[in-house]
């Protein structure tokens, strides 16, 4: 059975997983090709390091949501990271938009903040801040680098350790900032990664 998710985030999730008939052709191989990867999960523990330039947007909504399907579908060995080839700041523009997909964010403070999203009651909320690929904080070895900007994609040809690298790149929704459809494309882009990143979860192991 899935875990039990907060009730607004589980609606959300549950349009998500109906909404895979949108997901072009080509765009669900290379999410099958994650699916493949994480099949061994139960039986080498596996890491997935998501990557953009800032890890600012679209690497942290990409890690909080293949957190978020991992709980779901009860998969064990498998963790979920972001870095980026700078750390900046998980921007706060992202962080609203996980907020109204049904997330409890907490407040934060400084200029590198630390988040806290609670999507679940029994479980431990997920800390996020912006870092670098190769922090501490992130994998060394027996894990997958998937590239979620085409400039990190470019720019890092080889990530030390990387058992599989995928470019799954998205449009950026800062393209977006301080207009009047900032909050609109910050949506469209959450609930994209959003329906990929389950799409891939859900194909890739033995859920129980």
């Amino acid at each position: 059975m899935p875990a039990q998710l907060l009730s607004p985030l589980n609606d959300y999730v549950e349009e998500l997983l109906a909404e895979a008939d949108r997901i072009p052709e080509r765009r669900k191989q290379l999410l099958l090709r994650l699916s493949d990867y994480l099949r061994t999960a139960p039986v080498h523990a596996k890491g997935v390091n998501f990557i953009c330039t800032h890890n600012s947007r679209r690497s942290h909504l990409a890690q909080v949501w293949a957190a978020v399907a991992v709980a779901y579908f009860q998969i064990d060995g498998v963790n979920t990271f972001s870095g980026g080839t700078q750390a900046t700041a998980f921007n706060p523009r992202a962080v609203a938009a996980l907020g109204r997909s049904g997330f409890q964010v907490s407040s934060a403070e400084g200029q590198n903040p630390h988040y806290f999203l609670t999507y679940a009651e029994h479980s431990p909320p997920l800390e996020c801040w912006s870092k670098t690929y190769d922090d501490p904080a992130n994998p060394r070895q027996q894990f997958a680098a998937v590239m979620t900007c085409s400039d990190a994609d470019e720019n890092c040809p080889f990530i030390p350790g990387a058992e599989l690298r995928l470019a799954l790149t998205y449009e950026d929704p800062k393209v977006a900032d301080d207009t009047h459809v900032e909050a609109v494309r910050y949506d469209e882009r959450t609930r994209q990664i959003g329906r990929e990143i389950f799409f891939a979860v859900k194909h890739s192991p033995r859920t129980r």
